[in-house]
């Protein structure tokens, strides 16, 4: 049985003056299931999700969220979010942060069972002023999840955080999800999108552009990467089979490609001495700059 929605937006537009942020949206996301969005900065990403949260009011256009109104008490009682701005008194320690969150809501998550999926046991004694910026944000989502949500906004949550304190959050995310609650992901870490998420939303100019697994977004776009060390010059690689765009970093060079095969075999060709040859599928990344119109022209690099 199909996981039921917790979001759905329906014929959504938001206006501010004669400029159009969002243009008739239609979406529903799921429980058990993380959701990204996705859209460059302007596309209308980030006044979508504070639709969803009740931080907006759509123009037009109707959002239920949890059964109800986006905002109204009973919703935010299920409702946990992590935003980049805090506005958490920095002088208050983290112990008394999370008690504080926890009076915030009737069934609020048990104390040692937020300091342990948050990997805050070492942190509690110290005040928020003191913490670093990777530290804060995991006092950030351990506030979030302090009322046991049915529903996670995380915006931009692993910024400041080292590699592997990353990765032990999206194992927490990944766990928070399996239990059946819906998470909502906006992130600029493109690898971390395709990484965690069940499901990738891309918005661009408003609208909804693509939608599905991050494997069906990235079959969007019909290409593969090329990474080389070689002695080819930008132009030269330009006029090998199939290039869309060439990027030199140092000695190595990064090209996409619709012929992979027949480009490496042109390579082999043209330079003897080529070596560290790498020869992968299109990443989201890729596919995020093809389908929002942002992809590299051959010039970029030359």
């Amino acid at each position: 049985m199909q996981n039921p929605n917790i979001i759905e937006l329906s014929q959504v537009s938001k206006r501010y003056g004669a400029q159009l942020a969002v243009d008739d949206l239609s979406l529903a996301l799921r429980a058990g299931e993380v959701s990204a969005i996705l859209g460059p900065n302007g596309a209308g990403k980030t006044t979508s999700v504070h639709m969803m949260m009740g931080l907006l009011r759509p123009t037009e256009g109707a959002i239920t969220v949890l059964g109800g109104e986006p905002g109204n008490p009973q919703v935010r009682q299920r409702t946990g979010a992590m935003l980049q701005v805090s506005g958490l008194p920095e002088t208050l320690k983290v112990s008394e942060l999370l008690h504080l969150f926890q009076s915030y809501y009737r069934k609020p998550l048990q104390k040692d069972e937020v300091v342990e999926l948050a990997g805050i046991e070492k942190l509690m004694g110290r005040r928020f002023a003191h913490l670093s910026g990777g530290e804060k944000q995991r006092i950030m989502f351990a506030l979030s999840i302090c009322g046991d949500p049915e529903l996670l906004f995380l915006d931009e949550p692993t910024v400041g955080m080292d590699v592997g304190t990353r990765h032990r959050f999206w194992e927490v995310v990944r766990q928070l999800a399996s239990g059946g609650r819906a998470v909502v992901l906006t992130t600029h870490y493109l690898e971390e999108a395709d990484a965690l998420a069940d499901r990738v939303v891309v918005i661009n100019n408003g609208q909804l552009v693509a939608d599905g697994t991050p494997a069906e977004i990235k079959a969007e776009v019909p290409s593969g990467k090329v990474r080389c060390r070689t002695t080819l010059d930008t132009a030269r690689i330009s006029t090998l089979p199939g290039v869309g765009y060439v990027r030199r970093e140092g000695g190595m060079v990064t090209i996409s490609t619709s012929e992979p095969e027949d480009l490496v075999r042109a390579l082999l060709q043209a330079d003897a001495d080529l070596t560290e040859l790498e020869v992968s599928k299109a990443d989201l990344s890729q596919a995020f700059l093809h389908l929002t119109d942002q992809a590299p022209t051959k010039l970029e690099a030359a």
